[in-house]
């Protein structure tokens, strides 16, 4: 794999708020002409149950070499410019972001791409997990659940 990262592609995890004004800043440039974000940030519920909040850990240094053959990856498949992908560690009330990325691109196609398989392949691959917290005791998340098939009617007996 070739080193397609630039100097100015972000890859962080973060204790403190995400800064999603001063991220977007760093990816913009004039040879773009699309910036497209995803904000994943914590619910109040999960699975139909009141959430009260999350707590993240990792294991830091595999995450970021996650983090950052993801932006290879992304450098290697679409033709955009700048990557920032920023994840939060520890507790996070309801509200606060816990993943962003912001991903520039000369067009929008190519940025739109980029950015949902950021995020398809960081709840993938890297190593983060979540801890959700309810008034009745508290789960480690697997990630997204699939939807839940409709039920076939029933017929009358």
């Amino acid at each position: 794999m070739l080193d397609t990262l630039t100097e100015n592609d972000r890859f962080a995890l973060v204790q403190k708020p995400i800064d999603i004004p001063a991220l977007v800043g760093e990816v913009r440039a004039d040879q773009d002409g699309a910036i497209v974000t995803f904000d994943g940030f914590v619910r109040n519920q999960s699975h139909g149950r009141p959430t009260l909040y999350l707590d993240y850990e990792a294991y830091e240094p595999m995450a970021l070499a996650k983090m950052k053959e993801i932006g290879q990856l992304l450098h290697e498949k679409y033709a955009i410019h700048r990557v920032s992908m920023v994840h939060r560690l520890g507790r996070l009330q309801i509200g606060e972001t816990s993943v962003f990325i912001a991903i520039s691109a000369p067009h929008r196609a190519a940025a739109f791409d980029a950015c949902r398989f950021a995020i398809d392949t960081l709840k993938r691959t890297v190593p983060i997990w979540k801890k959700e917290y309810f008034e009745d005791g508290a789960i480690w998340a697997d990630g997204e659940l699939p939807p839940t098939p409709p039920s076939a009617p029933k017929s009358a007996s």
